[in-house]
């Protein structure tokens, strides 16, 4: 699904990526630790084209197609979606609008999914305008779930969020990704944490740390995230050396 070659990326100028291999196939769920200011986002935002994250080097492939020179909104119809860590307040669109505008592979009854995600008092409210971090996370999910993308980049999205957000968000993503199917799952997630918070409530296939910009490790994620909460990231870069 996602197949990514010795990525370099620059950001103003500095290069923040220095050659990234990673595959990720149909159906799986990869999960991405790393120290803050690693270069996780940046690799998300570089899957996702964001003109300001230059690939300088490398290749991004997804469903076999080449995404050099493709906009956001191009790789979005192929069928790649994001939950921001720190989405942006977007003062005069309203959720509904937003989600209306959305490409969706199959239509969805947006006023249905919102009230399951308790927000059909936000439908009509400025996109995340005075939403709690709970609520930011859940209408990021709405706009995503009326998506339904093959391809699912979430960035941190334990974030900001208390427990019971957490239940319904892990819910959700659960469903985004397909975790209630055995087989024909045609989509795949990469999940960018912090803390690890989120496997307590979506289960990932495989785990990998970044540390300065490099993919240095790949494993069992359970096990690599007992082994940095016991010894921190900083056993990670002595590894490493």
């Amino acid at each position: 699904m996602l197949e990514i070659k010795g990525l370099k990326v620059e950001v103003e100028g500095r290069e923040i990526l220095h050659g990234v291999d990673l595959s990720i196939d149909c159906g799986q769920t990869h999960v991405l630790f790393g120290m803050n200011g690693s270069g996780k986002t940046t690799l998300l935002m570089a899957i996702m084209g964001f003109p300001r994250y230059r690939v300088t080097a490398g290749s991004i492939r997804f469903k076999g197609q080449d995404l050099a020179g493709l906009s956001v909104d191009e790789r979005a119809r192929l069928g790649i979606g994001m939950m921001f860590q720190r989405p942006p307040t977007v003062r005069g669109i309203k959720l509904m609008q937003m989600a209306r505008l959305i490409p969706a592979r199959e239509e969805r009854d947006i006023n249905v999914l919102a009230g399951e995600l308790n927000l059909a008092d936000f439908l009509e409210r400025d996109i995340n305008h005075g939403f709690s971090g709970g609520e930011i996370k859940r209408s990021e999910l709405l706009q995503l779930l009326v998506q339904d993308p093959n391809l699912v980049l979430l960035d941190e999205p334990e974030s900001g969020v208390d427990m019971e957000n957490m239940q319904v968000i892990g819910e959700y993503i659960r469903s985004l990704l397909q975790k209630d199917r055995r087989r024909t799952r045609d989509h795949c997630g990469l999940i960018i944490t912090h803390t690890g918070y989120i496997l307590d409530h979506v289960e990932a296939d495989v785990g990998h740390v970044m540390c300065d910009g490099r993919l240095v490790c790949s494993g069992n994620p359970r096990e690599m995230l007992e082994d940095i909460r016991e010894n921190g990231f900083e056993e990670c870069s002595r590894c490493v050396r």
